[in-house]
């Protein structure tokens, strides 16, 4: 960040502790949402390093916080007005950067030698699987017989469940199968406690199915293929 006038390193680092927390925050003109204020939450936010007017610091927020109207706001509360002079991403959600980064060119060429070629070598150095981008959410696993009805639409019912992590009412919940293959992500409507306590009833609301609907072969279409 880059601050417009000269301010003494004490009212820098003092003025840092306002945007901690939960903020308030107007998108700023150029953005990708309605520009309506709305609150976003700021995990850890550390200062690494100033020299003159230049700031480097280290931020932790929610998704959809906008660090450039951190800077904006920053220098409107100094009083002397400032910008973010540059911006690196080192992590977003459970990936960072000590995972196999890679560029746009490598995946381009990855899969041009998978499909001209049919060597899939790049290609599955350049893909993770989708079970690495939930590992920070608690989990599910349901039993085989459940996972029809969920690739069908349905919620998430406590007879279909086989085990379960702890976690909260209203938590965001990763269910797999028992060969943990991510099947879905829903909304807990009981806490773990509550499902272990009841026979009955939904317990996750499902909000997004990942896995390809399976459907049941009818006798008819098994008679044909024996």
């Amino acid at each position: 960040m880059h601050i417009h006038k000269e301010v003494n390193e004490k009212k820098i680092k003092e003025t840092f502790e306002q945007f901690k927390g939960k903020i308030k925050q107007l998108p700023p003109i150029k953005s990708a949402v309605k520009r309506v204020e709305r609150v976003r939450e700021v995990y850890d936010l550390k200062i690494l390093e100033i020299k003159d007017q230049d700031v480097l610091f280290k931020v932790k927020c929610q998704a959809g916080t906008y660090i450039r109207k951190i800077c904006f706001d920053y220098g409107k509360a100094l009083g002397v007005g400032a910008h973010m002079a540059e911006l690196r991403r080192t992590q977003a959600g459970p990936f960072t950067e000590k995972d196999n980064l890679i560029t746009l060119n490598d995946l381009e060429d990855a899969y041009y030698y998978y499909k001209e070629e049919n060597n899939d070598k790049f290609l599955r150095y350049c893909l993770q699987p989708i079970e690495n981008a939930i590992i920070h959410l608690p989990k599910c696993w349901i039993f085989d017989t459940t996972i029809e009805s969920l690739t069908h639409g349905r919620d998430l019912a406590i007879p279909g469940i086989s085990k379960l992590e702890n976690f909260k009412k209203n938590e965001t919940i990763a269910i797999l199968t028992l060969k943990g293959e991510l099947v879905a992500i829903g909304e807990a409507l009981l806490s773990a406690v509550e499902i272990n306590t009841k026979e009955k009833g939904i317990a996750i609301n499902i909000k997004k199915v990942f896995m390809e609907q399976r459907n049941k072969v009818s006798c008819s279409e098994e008679l044909s293929s024996s």
